[in-house]
């Protein structure tokens, strides 16, 4: 069994008298996560999905009385997919407010409705907690260092979705049904997108694009759709866990791009399979920019599992000087340009050493990589 870095950090605060919540995107692991949680306290336990009809009808517009009578003797009580659950915000306070003695970890695949529902009324009532695909980090403690080294270009191309991890010979067609079904899934619940096809064409523009500056005017152009709607369907992927979004770094030139962003995919094999494309490494064209989904999603995961906070940024000019990313902490810049040849010669552009005097830069290749994400 693979290890999960935020099993022991949950376990801590198990009966602390505040509500835990899980989330991260569907087949993740949440629900393996919690198992293991479950059966190391050894009580009593009502598990309830919210993808069941029932169970919304349970847990909606409810009472502590009814809830009492719906947990019973149960110490700890399992509410997953809680996002589907109407008011469920509510809900989980009565828990914390009116039974004590239980212990309650809610998991939600989606923040589209169930960070709004909870924020209020869950303020200074819970522990949160977010879920990514297993870790380079993760996996290394699994297998060995060397061993998940040498199985770099394998991760860059297939990812790291557990049931893609654990099932090898099978990540092609696992892949090609977490990208055409179940990362959709809560999106579409939801009914907060008019056409799903338009939703689709968006991925896949955006699959194309890693790596570089994303028009939203462009990408609209390209799959007939306008500013707003491509804006907010970006919006929906990246609270669906899907993608994330990069801001540009602008403070100190005139030719600094200032409203641009990038958009990288939570995943590498995710990313691969909208475009369909699980080509070696050797016979791709993407490698750089695979390189840089790659590290960037894995500096993120690291970063939330050591309790690092930063801001995190991409910088270019409009002459073209580029910085893969960065982060600020401490009040310090610190600039990682990122390269797949470890021979091809990088500097960081002096017109950004300039303008931002005493900032840290790196240079991350295949060779030396270990330290920036783990």
């Amino acid at each position: 069994m693979i290890s999960r870095i935020l099993e022991s950090k949950i376990s801590e605060q198990i009966f602390k008298g505040k509500a835990i919540l899980i989330l991260g995107a569907r087949q993740v692991g949440k629900t393996t996560l919690v198992n293991r949680i479950v059966q190391k306290t050894e009580v009593p336990t009502l598990y309830l999905n919210g993808d069941e009809v029932d169970v919304r009808g349970l847990l909606s517009n409810t009472t502590s009385t009814q809830l009492k009578t719906l947990i019973g003797k149960n110490q700890l009580l399992i509410i997953d997919e809680a996002q589907r659950i109407a008011n469920i915000g509510i809900t989980l306070k009565l828990i914390v407010d009116n039974l004590p003695d239980v212990q309650v970890i809610a998991t939600g695949s989606s923040s589209l409705e169930l960070a709004n529902q909870i924020r209020e009324p869950l303020t200074g009532r819970k522990f949160e907690y977010f879920l990514f695909p297993l870790s380079y980090g993760e996996m290394a403690n699994y297998t060995s260092p060397l061993e998940e080294r040498r199985l770099l270009e394998h991760r860059l191309i297939y990812g790291y979705y557990p049931e893609v991890v654990t099932h090898a010979g099978d990540e092609k067609q696992i892949l090609q049904l977490l990208a055409s079904s179940y990362l959709y899934k809560d999106i579409f619940s939801l009914e907060k997108v008019k056409k799903p096809v338009i939703l689709e064409k968006l991925v896949q523009a955006l699959a194309l694009q890693i790596g570089q500056e994303v028009s939203y005017r462009e990408v609209g152009q390209l799959i007939g759709a306008d500013n707003e709607t491509v804006e907010k369907y970006v919006d929906l992927l990246e609270k669906a866990f899907i993608v994330f979004r990069l801001s540009a770094l602008s403070r100190n030139l005139r030719n600094e791009l200032k409203k641009s962003r990038k958009i990288y995919f939570c995943d590498n094999g995710i990313r691969n399979a909208v475009i369909k494309n699980f080509s070696p490494i050797a016979l791709r064209q993407d490698v750089g920019a695979l390189w840089k989904n790659f590290l960037i999603s894995e500096r993120i995961k690291a970063n939330h599992y050591n309790n690092r906070w930063v801001n995190q940024y991409f910088w270019r000019t409009h002459a073209q000087q580029e910085i893969d990313y960065i982060e600020e902490y401490d009040g310090i810049l610190h600039a990682f340009e990122f390269k797949w040849n470890p021979t091809r010669n990088t500097r960081i552009p002096k017109t950004f050493l300039n303008a931002y005097p005493g900032s840290e830069t790196a240079i991350v290749t295949k060779d030396h990589f270990y330290d920036f994400i783990v």
